[in-house]
């Protein structure tokens, strides 16, 4: 009867309006005091008040009134236990279990999604900056190809490719050291409002590589001339090691406030110099003339081109990966459906700004577009210039059938070098 009186002291039970000594249910009646349980003959139960004198706490007194409806319950269900101050703490257990039942799904889930690669050149470092090796002259960089950069044939696009070689050119300075204030300039040529310039590219391309592959760059720089730079790379399937693409480009310097060409200063020679590898280039260099096209000598032409801001560089011109795509736009179709890009020469004579307005004429070589089913290729010639007709890259192109043996067609391709 203690435990019951101090357990109502801390769990007060409202009372029903009206006088509770009135309350009658069945033959019983409830009242101030502990309460008695009786069996009726029915086999409901009948709540008797007790004689006793209604228990004090602190002077006051205290104790349960049964409610009427609580009561018409109880004569169809048993009475519940009685309330005591052990039986009103919140079941913690309850919850312990639901928190550890959460943590075990989570756990099950996390195992279950089986994030480890199961292939071993997945391990590759997609997203690494590179490394320098071979005494410091040459850069390596490994690349995922994403589902984003392959085009219809489900091979990477040449501007991807494009893009890798870029990417690599930058890493390889900004690694070294040599990264100034500019896009690619070292310290001394930012100093000079200098920045570099591609003046000429050759891309031959054996293979293209699909969805998921991981490619190997590597880069290294040379002495052209008095007045100029090479940059050759090399990439390779980072798995089996073969050769994919070979590029080598030649660079110049331009100040980038008055846009004229520059000799390299000694100071800047003495920036990069020892960087420089004595290395044959990786192509051999096409010193075929690309000729000019004209609206007379070009099959297709497209007109109204215009860069995007998008397309600009930091150095306010347009990026040189975006005029191959502009270089392409006049492309024939059936060569696209039906062949793949397996050489491109390019030659840079002007920088196209924001506000210029571009045409894109391409001449198809030999049989032209009639002869697309036989085993050959497909050679063309290209032209991007400003509406004025000042022109901005010349270009040529070869084309194989697609699916075809790559090394039987790439004739021309020098012998494989490592770089060394």
């Amino acid at each position: 009867m203690v435990a019951t009186a101090a357990t109502s002291s801390f769990f007060p039970v409202p009372s029903p309006p009206g006088d509770a000594k009135s309350s009658k249910v069945g033959s019983g009646s409830a009242s101030l005091g502990g309460i008695k349980s009786k069996s009726a003959s029915s086999g409901a139960l009948q709540v008797k008040a007790n004689a006793q004198a209604p228990p004090k706490i602190n002077g006051s007194p205290v104790g349960l009134t049964t409610s009427v409806e609580t009561a018409k319950k109880e004569d169809v269900v048993s009475s519940p236990a009685p309330r005591t101050f052990i039986n009103q703490i919140p079941d913690w257990s309850m919850l312990l279990a639901a928190i550890t039942t959460m943590f075990l799904a989570a756990e099950k889930q996390w195992m279950m999604l089986d994030w480890k690669p199961k292939r071993a050149d997945m391990l590759i470092d997609p997203f690494g900056i590179g490394r320098i090796v071979q005494d410091g002259l040459v850069f390596s960089q490994n690349f995922s190809i994403r589902s984003y950069e392959i085009g219809a044939d489900r091979t990477a696009s040449i501007e991807t490719l494009m893009n890798h070689l870029q990417e690599t050119a930058l890493n390889h300075v900004k690694t070294a050291g040599l990264l100034g204030d500019g896009f690619g300039s070292t310290p001394e040529m930012s100093k000079r409002n200098l920045i570099w310039v591609v003046t000429r590219m050759q891309i031959l391309v054996d293979r293209y590589p699909t969805w998921g592959d991981v490619v190997h760059v590597d880069t290294w720089v040379s002495a052209s001339g008095k007045n100029g730079m090479r940059r050759d790379w090399l990439v390779r399937d980072a798995k089996t090691g073969e050769t994919l693409t070979r590029a080598s480009s030649l660079w110049v310097m331009m100040n980038k406030v008055t846009r004229k060409l520059s000799k390299i200063p000694e100071d800047v020679r003495g920036e990069i110099e020892p960087f420089f590898l004595n290395s044959d280039p990786v192509v051999n260099e096409d010193s075929t003339k690309l000729p000019k096209l004209d609206d007379k000598t070009a099959d297709y032409i497209r007109k109204g081109l215009t860069p995007r801001w998008n397309d600009l560089d930091v150095n306010q011109h347009v990026n040189n990966v975006k005029y191959i795509g502009w270089i392409l736009e006049s492309a024939p179709p059936p060569i696209l459906e039906s062949h793949e890009l397996a050489a491109i020469t390019l030659e840079y004579r002007r920088e196209c700004g924001r506000d210029s307005v571009l045409q894109s004429l391409t001449a198809v070589a030999g049989a032209g577009i009639g002869n697309l089913g036989s085993p050959g290729g497909v050679e063309c010639q290209h032209l991007l210039r400003h509406e004025d007709g000042a022109e901005i890259v010349r270009g040529r192109t070869e084309w194989r059938p697609k699916h075809a043996n790559n090394f039987g067609m790439m004739g021309q391709m020098p012998a494989d070098e490592s770089g060394a």
